[in-house]
């Protein structure tokens, strides 16, 4: 009898419709490869969710991203119900959400990041609470969602977007910008894949740039100096054990091509469930290494563990 994967996708993080299409993507791609696949669009409702899980299935594929799916709270779910799951487990997952905590592990690690501030409720008095440029983000979200660049000589980050942050529970985290090249690179198991440069046409890749069509391109392999290429990669596995990520993960930096050899990379965040998307950079890595994307997601799944 062939495996019954429960394929999870949907929540009701900024990245919803994202997690949809990620989902519906592996589930047709599982389905191909012989497995039996139960897609469940997953709400706030645990009990739904439970009842969708009985009987329960033989592993889940958590094609979930951002506030939810991706910070630990299904995974400590699905580790109650003893359930094997792709991805990340509960500790990773929530660490690697968090992009304060994130950075403060893998400094002490030699990951280089751009310095930054945490912004709460009360600690903002107004004026520049770093000298621009800076970048200011929630600290827990993903895919660039809320991310503002206040730029050399524009007015300081507004209380309103602050605010905007703060509404939804979150800190703000403001970042120096680092000025250059916008990289990835995905880690499959202990395997760093290939690096790619991200360009596109705006000042900074947000939410739009990354998924709407036209925004933006995909260069791989990055055209970079092969010590900039080595070090990128290495970064990225790095952060990757140092969490203790498991799966899939992938990481961004920022490269400033001015400073020398690879004193201008520097370490944004890590995704523990990358977009599995026609347009996402993952399976595009897998594929120019000559990994097709149902070899990938079997392999996700084959992967998948109780760490319960």
């Amino acid at each position: 009898m062939s495996r019954h994967v429960a394929v999870l996708m949907g929540g009701w993080s900024a990245e919803r419709e994202v997690s949809l299409v990620s989902g519906a993507a592996v589930a047709s791609a599982l389905a191909e490869c012989g497995y039996r696949v139960t897609s469940v669009d997953v709400g706030r409702d645990l009990e739904a969710l439970r009842q969708a899980l009985t009987p329960r299935p033989d592993v889940v594929f958590n094609a979930l991203h951002g506030r939810g799916g991706e910070d630990g709270c299904i995974q400590g779910l699905l580790e109650i119900m003893g359930i094997p799951y792709s991805h990340s487990g509960v500790l990773a997952s929530a660490v690697a959400m968090d992009k304060d905590m994130t950075k403060r592990l893998l400094a002490a690690a030699g990951v280089r990041s751009p310095r930054g501030v945490l912004l709460g409720r009360g600690d903002f008095a107004g004026g520049h609470p770093l000298p621009p440029p800076y970048v200011v983000k929630p600290v827990d979200e993903g895919s660039t969602v809320g991310v503002t660049l206040v730029e050399r000589g524009g007015e300081p980050v507004s209380q309103a977007t602050l605010e905007a942050l703060w509404a939804k529970g979150s800190r703000a985290l403001v970042e120096d910008f680092i000025p250059g090249r916008e990289l990835t690179v995905g880690v499959m198991g202990d395997r760093p894949l290939a690096v790619t440069e991200i360009i596109f046409d705006r000042s900074i890749f947000d939410f739009t740039a990354k998924y709407t069509a036209g925004h933006a391109r995909h260069v791989i392999p990055a055209t970079l100096p092969s010590d900039v290429t080595e070090e990128a990669m290495r970064l990225a596995l790095v952060a990757h054990q140092t969490l203790r990520c498991r799966g899939v993960t992938r990481s961004d930096f920022r490269y400033d091509p001015s400073r020398p050899g690879t004193e201008g990379l520097y370490f944004l965040e890590i995704n523990t469930q990358p977009g599995m998307t026609p347009l996402s950079l993952v399976p595009e890595q897998a594929a120019h290494l000559g990994i097709s994307y149902r070899d990938l997601v079997t392999w996700i799944v084959e992967n998948a563990v109780w760490q319960g």
